[in-house]
């Protein structure tokens, strides 16, 4: 799947099971929960934090699927193109970036 096609699908979701997007604000905020959710999961894989009972049967890529989810809900109520909005994000970080971590002694 594209980013464009996922795009169009979860609007086609949206527009037909979902019955209509929450506002941005709400979008937005919900964004911010997933996020939070994939960090609590992040923390206790691969931090010091250990597992809740909570926690447990939660799988990382369900969590990423569901901040992608959101944030191409945001892209299309705003009329962003993700496919061209990270090509020119490449674009910006190559220019910008093209030598910066090469030369960074802390990476090497």
């Amino acid at each position: 799947m594209t980013i464009e096609e996922a795009q169009q699908q979860v609007d086609q979701w949206i527009n037909t099971t979902g019955v209509r997007y929450f506002n941005e604000l709400t979008n937005l905020g919900i964004l911010m929960e997933e996020v939070g959710e994939l960090s609590r999961l992040m923390v206790r894989t691969y931090g010091e934090q250990s597992f809740k009972e909570s926690d447990k049967g939660k799988e990382l890529s369900d969590e990423m699927a569901d901040v992608l989810w959101v944030l191409i809900c945001l892209a299309n109520q705003t009329g962003v193109n993700l496919t061209e909005s990270l090509r020119k994000n490449f674009e910006k970080k190559n220019l910008r970036d093209g030598n910066r971590h090469k030369e960074n002694d802390k990476l090497i």
